[in-house]
């Protein structure tokens, strides 16, 4: 019995423990600028970067009910440069409009952490913000045409 147990505990301990969160792109923080119809966003991201096989190619802010307000297409990977912060817009929104900010890895696509505010009162992680949130805008242009490095 004592062979068995030894032999099963790491096999469970890799199911119920293993970490697949780290296969994503997570928005850590986001900062806003400019004024109401045009604003630029200043987004960092950690992401599990190893060259163009594996790199996080886009952010995105997206309208509460899923519309893609506007996409930051990253041209290189962020190997040596985590977390990394790219900035970007102009935006089309009003300060007291809630929006999505989120990350998108070339190879897993969306399932980071994602964060949710308005610019006149910030931005905080969206818990409740799942890999299938306005999946459908994944496709939608623009999309990136290569990775540089």
């Amino acid at each position: 019995m004592k062979m068995f147990l030894i032999f099963l505990l790491p096999i469970l301990g890799f199911f119920f423990c293993n970490d697949t969160k780290g296969d994503y792109a997570d928005v850590i923080a986001v900062s806003v600028s400019g004024q109401s119809g045009d604003y630029h966003f200043s987004v960092k991201v950690k992401s599990p970067d190893t060259g163009c096989d594996k790199y996080c190619d886009w952010w995105e802010v997206l309208s509460e009910d899923g519309e893609l307000l506007y996409r930051r297409i990253l041209l290189h990977s962020h190997t040596d440069e985590q977390p990394f912060e790219c900035s970007g817009g102009p935006v089309s929104a009003d300060a007291q409009d809630t929006l999505i900010v989120r990350a998108h890895m070339n190879t897993k696509g969306y399932g980071g952490k994602a964060m949710r505010g308005t610019v006149a009162d910030g931005f905080k992680e969206a818990k409740d913000i799942k890999a299938d949130f306005a999946k459908d805008v994944e496709n939608d242009k623009p999309q990136p045409s290569g990775c540089a490095f």
